[in-house]
């Protein structure tokens, strides 16, 4: 069906009927125009490798493997991840329902709610976030990096003098593995499609091959099998088991955000549905299965438990097995951080400046101040990593989810005006270009999430009380406070003030 400015196709997606209705408007570049039916080509396989790629890698390995480390054994871990990725499924294929229909990358979709200038309040959050998790990544695939060259030149790169608390070597490394993935975020979204097609298999048999070896040498699966918890079923586990939930939902609550920025590429509803369901839980509970039985098998090899994969390959005398071991680390690496925590970034800081950044040049800022943000802090430990980094930015971007949610499924009812995305008199400008409604709701809900946020005597940057006291019992369910409180508040306060008449549902 077409109207004046936009076309419904009979699958149900939608395109601008004039491409170049948008083409002079200081809110769009090429990068946040809607994709073209045409170049809408990823298969339900492209969609289960981007998750192969992005669920494959360390950090989702150190998730399991710090559970272990924080006392839960092997089957309370995997229950705690494998619930987690279903609960985190739901939001997740909600907000990728407008990325496939209008072929939108998720800073313009927030622009339906938020308002064509306050979309970049959610986006610029959310990309924040992902700045953080390129550190990170960007570190652990540079240690990677490390100690393949500690194996090629000895004791003169490893025990290099110390800059900053690590060897100079290291940060050279770090470096250079920041260098590697700029180079594959230039070739642009295609080129990361290609690599991820290959890369993802080659990821899953590293992992495997790691397990299988320490499998050897611990004496089999009964022995790991057999371990018990150091909590027990009883108190002591559920106190760790509810903030471990949040983490595992957090661990891709920006994916439940910004999946647009893939989904508006796929074939239809029906590709990129099946393969996020494919992809995954499957493979998270996959890699979380081989990261438990792996760091258990380390606390009967070498008596402790060793929750960092990389250390772990260090371990291994044969210095073939170490440096084939360390490549695919950094296989995976890339093969994450540049889908999960580069194109997404990259879109949101151009939408703030559309007509300064695109693609390549909102990547390479998303790179600078992924370094600023020193990542090696963040995973010195993993109760900070899990309990401090993942909770509390959780709880914040659960409240998004929760607005997203509410406008796009139950207020708008899915029937978006493409072009007004795109100007600064139309149906989404609202005041000034912002919805105070949205962002009272975001607010609101992230204060009722996060604003308990409480550490361990010691164990963190927070009071042992909480920041604000009386929230602090709401801290250990950040994730769900956050969506529940950002969907109800954005609702109501839509219904109760309400600023447009919904879009026609032919549009």
């Amino acid at each position: 069906m077409a109207t004046t400015e936009q076309t419904t196709h009979p699958d149900g997606r939608v395109e601008l009927t004039d491409p170049d209705a948008i083409a002079s408007s200081r809110y769009g570049n090429a990068e946040l125009a809607p994709t073209r039916l045409s170049d809408r080509n990823w298969t339900t396989y492209n969609y289960a490798a981007l998750w192969m790629g992005m669920a494959h890698n360390i950090p989702s390995y150190l998730l399991a493997a710090g559970l272990v480390a924080l006392g839960m054994n092997w089957l309370q871990a995997f229950l705690t991840i494998t619930l987690g990725n279903l609960i985190v499924l739901v939001p997740l294929l909600l907000n990728s329902h407008a990325g496939t229909k209008y072929g939108i990358p998720f800073p313009v979709f927030a622009r339906a709610f938020y308002g064509v200038r306050g979309a970049n309040f959610p986006a610029l959050l959310r990309a924040f976030v992902a700045c953080g998790w390129f550190g990170i990544q960007t570190w652990i695939g540079g240690q990677a990096i490390y100690v393949i060259a500690g194996e090629l030149f000895g004791k003169g790169w490893t025990d290099a003098s110390a800059v900053g608390g690590h060897p100079w070597t290291m940060w050279l490394s770090f470096g250079l593995f920041w260098l590697l993935q700029m180079a594959l975020i230039w070739r642009g979204i295609e080129g990361l499609r290609r690599f991820e097609n290959w890369a993802a298999p080659l990821v899953t048999v590293a992992f495997l091959a790691l397990m299988i070896a320490i499998l050897v040498r611990a004496g089999g699966f009964g022995p790991i099998l057999s371990q018990p918890s150091k909590l027990g079923w009883d108190a002591d586990f559920w106190k760790i088991f509810a903030p471990s939930l949040m983490g595992m939902i957090a661990f891709w609550a920006t994916l439940s955000l910004n999946m647009p920025d893939f989904t508006r590429f796929g074939k239809g509803q029906r590709q990129q549905v099946l393969g996020q369901i494919i992809g995954l839980p499957t493979t998270m509970s996959f890699i979380a299965l081989v990261s438990i039985i792996t760091t258990s098998g380390t606390v009967i090899v070498y008596g402790s438990a060793i929750w960092d994969p990389v250390e772990l390959t260090r371990r291994f005398e044969n210095p073939v097995v170490v440096t084939i071991g360390l490549v695919m680390a950094i296989l995976a690496t890339m093969s994450c951080n540049v889908a999960a925590n580069v194109v997404s970034p990259s879109y949101d800081f151009a939408n703030a400046l559309p007509r300064w950044l695109n693609f390549r040049t909102a990547g390479l800022l998303t790179g600078v101040i992924g370094v600023v943000i020193q990542p090696w802090r963040l995973i010195s430990d993993p109760s900070i990593y899990i309990f401090v980094w993942l909770s509390f930015y959780g709880g914040l971007l659960a409240s998004v989810a929760g607005v997203l949610i509410a406008g796009y499924w139950f207020i708008d009812r899915t029937a978006l005006v493409l072009p007004d995305l795109y100007k600064a008199s139309g149906r989404y400008w609202f005041a000034s270009g912002w919805n105070w409604r949205a962002v009272v709701a975001t607010v609101f809900g992230s204060v009722l999430a996060v604003g308990g946020a409480y550490s361990n005597p010691g164990a963190g940057p927070f009071p042992a009380d909480g920041l604000i006291p009386f929230l602090k019992p709401l801290y250990d369910y950040s994730w769900i406070v956050g969506l529940i409180a950002g969907f109800i508040a954005f609702y109501l306060l839509t219904h109760l003030t309400p600023s447009h008449k919904p879009a026609s549902t032919t549009a």
